[in-house]
Parts: C-alpha cells; sequence; structure tokens
C-alpha cells in the first residue's frame, strides 16, 4: 500500500490543473494520485498479507487509483489528493464489499459529487475529501472516525489495494498490515515540513512496513475501547514505501473531524456514530469481545502452533455459549485440527481434521461451554496441521463473552 511523496502532490495538483481544461460537461477527470516522478518510485501496503473476506467491510476502492472507507451509505473518505476540485462528478466507481475485485458479489457506485476540503494544499495539509455516491449502499458497514486524540496512539492497522513492493503494480486482493505510531518528534527528522497539527505518523525505524502507491485515500485504523474499528488518517504521503526511517505520514482524522462531519451532514451523509474516549471499567458488560488479528503461520504437517488472547475484567467463569469465531486462510482445511485452550489448560476441540474436506479456509463461530473454566487468563487457540504439501495462517480468531 503507499501513498505519494510532497513532490508527487505537486504533480497531482499540476496534472489536476490540465485535467480541469480538458473535462467534459459533468464530469471532471481524476487525476492519478500515484503519478511517479523517474527518480522516486512510491512502493504499496508493503509487508501485508491478504486480509479475508468481511475483515474490514467498510474497505472502498475507487477507480482512480485510491482507497476509502464508507463514512455514511452514501459518502466515501478519501484524500484531498486523489480528487482535482469540488463538483458534480461522475466520473469515478466506487467498489466495495469485496476483498478481490473480481468478484462477481462486488458492489459499486458511481460517484456524484465530490467534495475536496479547499484548505488542503501542501503546505497546510488537511488532505481529506468526500465523494458523494449517485445512490446509497443501503447497509452498508461504516467505519466511525475519531473526534479527539484519544486513539493517536499506540498500534494501527492499515489496508489498501495497493503496490506490495515499491514500484510494483496495484493489488488484485485486499492486503493489511500493522504499524505503530512515531511521535510527531521523530516524524519530523524525516519530514522538516511535518504538518502536526493535522497530520500523524506511523512506520517502523527499520522500515519493511508501509502504505504504498494505491493506497492513498485508505484509512488508518484501531480497536476503541469498545472494541470496534475507528479511523485515525486518512493516508497521504512519504518518501518511498517502506524505507528505513521514513515512516508513512498520514491525515490526522481527530483534527479534521469536525469539517468532516459538517460536509458529511450538508451532503445529507448521516455520519456514523462516533467512538467515545478509553474508559477504566472493572466490569466490562457481558458481550465483551477479545480479538487477537495477527497472523501466525501454519507449519505444513508440522507442530501444533497458537495464537493467544488475553482475557481481563470480567468477573466469574466464562458462558456456557462462549463465542468463538476463527478466521484460518489455508488450501486445504481438511488437515486441520483445531482446539481452544482454556487459561487452566483446559481444552477444547473445535475442529477435527478430515482427508475428504478439500475446501479452502476455515471461516466459523463455534459454541464452547465454558462455564466451568475462570473468564480471566490467556486464551489459546491451537491449531496444527496434520498433512503435507497445504500451507496456511491463523488470520484472526475472537472470544465473545
Amino acid at each position: 500500500m503507499k501513498r505519494i511523496t510532497k513532490l508527487q502532490k505537486a504533480l497531482v495538483l499540476a496534472v489536476g490543473t490540465v485535467a480541469a481544461a480538458a473535462a467534459v460537461a459533468g464530469q471532471a477527470l481524476a487525476a492519478s494520485p500515484d503519478a511517479q516522478p523517474p527518480t522516486d518510485m512510491s512502493p504499496q501496503v508493503v509487508g501485508g498479507t491478504r486480509a479475508a473476506q468481511g475483515e474490514f467491510p467498510w474497505m472502498v476502492r475507487l477507480s482512480m487509483g485510491c482507497g476509502g472507507a464508507m463514512y455514511s451509505e452514501s459518502l466515501v473518505l478519501t484524500a484531498a489528493h486523489c480528487v482535482n476540485s469540488t463538483g458534480n462528478n461522475t466520473g469515478i466507481t466506487a467498489t466495495y464489499g469485496v476483498v478481490d475485485l473480481q468478484d462477481s458479489s462486488r458492489v459499486t457506485r458511481t460517484s456524484k459529487y465530490v467534495y475536496r476540503n479547499p484548505g488542503y494544499s501542501t503546505s497546510a495539509g488537511g488532505d481529506w475529501a468526500l465523494i458523494q455516491l449517485s445512490s446509497p449502499i443501503t447497509g452498508a458497514a461504516l467505519l466511525p472516525i475519531a473526534t479527539s486524540t484519544a486513539y493517536d496512539s499506540g498500534t494501527f492497522s492499515i489496508a489498501g489495494w495497493g503496490a506490495a513492493s515499491e514500484g510494483g503494480a496495484q493489488q488484485r486482493y485486499l492486503l493489511k498490515a500493522q504499524v505503530p505510531f512515531v511521535s510527531d518528534s521523530s516524524c519530523k527528522s524525516a519530514y522538516p515540513s511535518l504538518k502536526s497539527a493535522v497530520e500523524i505518523c506511523a512506520g517502523y525505524t527499520q522500515g519493511g512496513t508501509d502504505t504504498c502507491q494505491g493506497d492513498s485515500g485508505g484509512p488508518m485504523f484501531r480497536r476503541d475501547n469498545a472494541n470496534n474499528w475507528v479511523q485515525v488518517g486518512i493516508v497521504s504521503y512519504g518518501q518511498g514505501c517502506a524505507r528505513p526511517n521514513y515512516p508513512g505520514v498520514y491525515a490526522e482524522v481527530s483534527a479534521l473531524s469536525s469539517a468532516i462531519a459538517a460536509k458529511a451532514s450538508e451532503l445529507g451523509g448521516t455520519p456514523p456514530t462516533t467512538t467515545t474516549p478509553p474508559t477504566t471499567t472493572t466490569n466490562p458488560p457481558s458481550g465483551r469481545t477479545f480479538e487477537n488479528t495477527n497472523d501466525v503461520q501454519i507449519p505444513d504437517a508440522g507442530a501444533a502452533i497458537t495464537s493467544d488472547i488475553a482475557v481481563s475484567g470480567i468477573s466469574g467463569n466464562a458462558p456456557a455459549t462462549l463465542k468463538v469465531d476463527v478466521n484460518i486462510v489455508h488450501t486445504y482445511r481438511g488437515d486441520l485440527l483445531i482446539d481452544l485452550v482454556a487459561p487452566d489448560g483446559s481444552t477444547y476441540r473445535l475442529k477435527n481434521s478430515s482427508t475428504s474436506d478439500s475446501a479452502d479456509n476455515v471461516v466459523a463461530t463455534y459454541t464452547v461451554n465454558a462455564s466451568t473454566e475462570v473468564a480471566n487468563g490467556t486464551w489459546k487457540l491451537k491449531v496444527q496441521d496434520t498433512y503435507r504439501q497445504d500451507t496456511g495462517y491463523i488470520n484472526s480468531w475472537k472470544l465473545t463473552f
């Protein structure tokens, strides 16, 4: 995944001027956010893995080569540098509802109107825009935006269909990765002109994981205190992709949320319910969900591996209807033995291996009577591949108490 550099932004603005002159009536041409100067190639979601269908249901792919997220059923939040100007625009196609862009179940809408933050510039920041769809996507999953700085730290998730290596091709399948917060002071070492009031940085000092060309406009997000996703950034720019000492730069959504919400309301898009800052609680309500989204490779015909979830703040025992949602990417699911291991070591079989089940992947919800188990502690999902020649990984799993 990747966005563009400051120099590339300037090129986009220049292209936008030419495109505006060439626009046909009622259809402004969208400048490509991925135009690259030959001396500075910008990479994509680099270091990522394939996302599972439905994992990030609010993700949107835009036909000009950008990403976005569903803000309301009729509005897509993206980056200002992905579009040329504010006005009627029927030339953008939004693809929603799939990981595979060629999936026949994909939902598409053309654009109706584009609003580009009038205050956006390479010197002032504020890299956001709203795309109004020709008709709502009824029942679409929405990604709430952060309205305070409470979530502007920690580890963030990124996702997109951009290139998977610097200078590489954009992707058919949605890729995902995680990147840590980088302080403004550290980020300014790489980008002295960082607009810290409206921009936020994330990435690894050693590089290796990042957004890239084709990821522009897509969301950077994390879990809130209720374990729901909240958007904290918009992919904006960076020096290349996944380069050491050059983190990604994102529009800081919390600083822009008021303006985004005001314009969305004016355009008739009902904003999703925003999240509230983290609160301290010793007894969360029943129905609390704990999730692990870190990928864990499953050795081919090897020893069992585990993925952990630490549960805390729940008094008493687990319920008799403990829900275990499992998402495993694998090329022959019949090879897999899957167990849930309670904090005291008790093991509950979720799935047996089967030589006759040749289908891909395990996407299932299991119900376990764990009423004799103390809820708090480290729960483990244990997976073993019992036959050779097929590979996969734990994509994510969660417990609902």
